[in-house]
Protein backbone atom coordinates (compact mmCIF):
# COMPACT_ATOMS: atom_id res chain seq x y z
CA UNK A 1 0.00 0.00 0.00
CA UNK A 2 1.35 3.38 -1.00
CA UNK A 3 1.67 6.11 1.65
CA UNK A 4 -0.21 9.23 0.54
CA UNK A 5 1.84 12.35 -0.04
CA UNK A 6 1.33 15.22 2.36
CA UNK A 7 -1.10 17.88 1.15
CA UNK A 8 0.48 21.31 0.74
CA UNK A 9 -1.31 24.09 2.61
CA UNK A 10 -1.42 26.23 -0.56
CA UNK A 11 -3.16 23.41 -2.46
CA UNK A 12 -5.58 22.83 0.42
CA UNK A 13 -6.47 26.53 0.49
CA UNK A 14 -6.91 26.61 -3.31
CA UNK A 15 -9.18 23.57 -3.51
CA UNK A 16 -11.28 24.31 -0.42
CA UNK A 17 -11.67 27.89 -1.62
CA UNK A 18 -14.30 26.49 -3.99
CA UNK A 19 -16.58 26.07 -0.99
CA UNK A 20 -18.29 29.38 -0.24
CA UNK A 21 -18.43 30.40 3.41
CA UNK A 22 -20.09 33.16 5.34
CA UNK A 23 -18.11 35.63 7.40
CA UNK A 24 -18.74 36.19 11.10
CA UNK A 25 -17.24 38.44 13.73
CA UNK A 26 -16.88 36.86 17.16
CA UNK A 27 -17.20 39.52 19.89
CA UNK A 28 -17.08 39.81 23.67
CA UNK A 29 -17.10 42.46 26.38
CA UNK A 30 -13.45 42.42 27.46
CA UNK A 31 -12.01 43.81 30.70
CA UNK A 32 -10.51 46.76 28.78
CA UNK A 33 -13.42 47.19 26.38
CA UNK A 34 -15.02 45.21 23.55
CA UNK A 35 -12.92 42.69 21.61
CA UNK A 36 -13.53 40.70 18.46
CA UNK A 37 -12.11 38.93 15.43
CA UNK A 38 -13.20 37.91 11.93
CA UNK A 39 -13.80 34.21 11.32
CA UNK A 40 -14.97 32.29 8.26
CA UNK A 41 -15.00 28.82 9.82
CA UNK A 42 -18.44 28.97 11.43
CA UNK A 43 -21.23 26.39 11.34
CA UNK A 44 -24.40 25.29 13.05
CA UNK A 45 -23.62 22.10 14.95
CA UNK A 46 -26.60 20.90 17.02
CA UNK A 47 -30.23 21.79 17.62
CA UNK A 48 -30.51 19.93 20.93
CA UNK A 49 -28.63 21.34 22.71
CA UNK A 50 -28.31 24.45 20.52
CA UNK A 51 -24.61 24.52 19.56
CA UNK A 52 -22.50 26.29 16.96
CA UNK A 53 -18.84 25.85 16.07
CA UNK A 54 -16.11 28.19 14.89
CA UNK A 55 -12.36 27.85 14.65
CA UNK A 56 -10.03 30.68 15.68
CA UNK A 57 -6.40 30.42 14.60
CA UNK A 58 -3.96 29.34 17.30
CA UNK A 59 -2.07 32.58 16.56
CA UNK A 60 -5.09 34.70 17.53
CA UNK A 61 -4.38 37.11 20.37
CA UNK A 62 -8.11 37.85 20.75
CA UNK A 63 -9.43 34.30 21.21
CA UNK A 64 -7.62 33.74 24.56
CA UNK A 65 -9.29 36.92 25.90
CA UNK A 66 -12.73 35.78 24.72
CA UNK A 67 -12.13 32.23 26.03
CA UNK A 68 -11.33 33.62 29.49
CA UNK A 69 -14.57 35.66 29.47
CA UNK A 70 -16.58 32.57 28.49
CA UNK A 71 -19.42 34.58 26.88
CA UNK A 72 -19.40 35.85 23.31
CA UNK A 73 -21.49 36.91 20.37
CA UNK A 74 -21.42 35.65 16.80
CA UNK A 75 -22.26 38.35 14.27
CA UNK A 76 -23.11 37.07 10.76
CA UNK A 77 -21.96 39.87 8.48
CA UNK A 78 -24.21 41.22 5.74
CA UNK A 79 -23.10 41.55 2.12
CA UNK A 80 -22.28 45.27 2.47
CA UNK A 81 -20.04 44.74 5.52
CA UNK A 82 -16.71 43.95 3.83
CA UNK A 83 -15.11 46.89 5.68
CA UNK A 84 -16.27 45.43 9.00
CA UNK A 85 -14.74 42.06 8.09
CA UNK A 86 -11.45 43.76 7.19
CA UNK A 87 -11.42 45.87 10.36
CA UNK A 88 -11.85 42.88 12.66
CA UNK A 89 -9.24 40.85 10.74
CA UNK A 90 -6.49 43.36 11.61
CA UNK A 91 -4.26 43.09 14.66
CA UNK A 92 -3.10 45.96 16.81
CA UNK A 93 -5.90 48.38 15.92
CA UNK A 94 -9.09 49.58 17.61
CA UNK A 95 -11.37 47.19 15.76
CA UNK A 96 -14.50 48.90 17.12
CA UNK A 97 -13.52 52.39 15.88
CA UNK A 98 -16.49 53.69 13.88
CA UNK A 99 -18.48 50.46 14.40
CA UNK A 100 -21.92 50.90 15.96
CA UNK A 101 -23.06 48.13 18.29
CA UNK A 102 -25.28 47.32 21.25
CA UNK A 103 -24.72 44.81 24.06
CA UNK A 104 -26.54 41.47 24.05
CA UNK A 105 -28.16 40.16 27.23
CA UNK A 106 -24.76 38.63 28.13
CA UNK A 107 -22.95 41.87 27.24
CA UNK A 108 -21.39 40.70 23.96
CA UNK A 109 -21.36 43.35 21.22
CA UNK A 110 -24.05 42.87 18.56
CA UNK A 111 -22.84 44.82 15.53
CA UNK A 112 -25.31 47.09 13.74
CA UNK A 113 -26.42 45.93 10.30
CA UNK A 114 -25.58 42.23 10.62
CA UNK A 115 -27.94 39.76 9.01
CA UNK A 116 -27.98 37.55 12.13
CA UNK A 117 -26.48 37.33 15.60
CA UNK A 118 -26.15 34.71 18.32
CA UNK A 119 -25.45 35.13 22.04
CA UNK A 120 -23.36 32.22 23.35
CA UNK A 121 -21.33 30.77 26.17
CA UNK A 122 -18.31 28.57 25.62
CA UNK A 123 -19.39 24.90 25.61
CA UNK A 124 -16.06 23.22 24.84
CA UNK A 125 -12.85 23.39 22.81
CA UNK A 126 -10.92 20.84 20.79
CA UNK A 127 -7.57 20.65 19.05
CA UNK A 128 -7.89 21.51 15.38
CA UNK A 129 -4.29 21.57 14.20
CA UNK A 130 -3.33 25.19 13.57
CA UNK A 131 -6.79 26.23 14.80
CA UNK A 132 -8.90 25.63 17.90
CA UNK A 133 -12.39 24.20 17.37
CA UNK A 134 -14.64 26.14 19.73
CA UNK A 135 -18.22 25.18 20.48
CA UNK A 136 -20.71 27.76 21.66
CA UNK A 137 -23.97 27.07 23.48
CA UNK A 138 -26.58 29.44 22.02
CA UNK A 139 -28.75 31.33 24.54
CA UNK A 140 -30.35 33.91 22.25
CA UNK A 141 -30.35 34.73 18.55
CA UNK A 142 -32.10 36.78 15.90
CA UNK A 143 -31.95 37.45 12.16
CA UNK A 144 -32.92 40.20 9.76
CA UNK A 145 -34.44 38.38 6.75
CA UNK A 146 -34.10 41.52 4.62
CA UNK A 147 -30.26 41.27 4.79
CA UNK A 148 -28.14 38.88 2.69
CA UNK A 149 -24.88 37.43 4.04
CA UNK A 150 -21.34 38.39 3.14
CA UNK A 151 -19.80 35.40 1.34
CA UNK A 152 -16.18 34.42 0.82
CA UNK A 153 -15.27 32.27 -2.20
CA UNK A 154 -12.00 31.50 -4.01
CA UNK A 155 -10.01 33.99 -1.96
CA UNK A 156 -12.31 36.99 -2.25
CA UNK A 157 -15.68 38.30 -1.16
CA UNK A 158 -18.76 37.35 -3.14
CA UNK A 159 -19.41 34.62 -5.65
CA UNK A 160 -17.93 34.92 -9.08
Amino acid sequence: MQTPSPVASTRMREVLGHFATGIVVVTAAGPAGPVGFTCQSFASLSLDPPLVSFSPARTSSTWPVIRAIGRFGINVLAEDQEPVSAAFARSGTDKFAGIAWRPSANGAPVLDGVCAWLDCTLWNEYDGGDHTIALGHVHDLAADPSRSPLLYHRGSYGIG
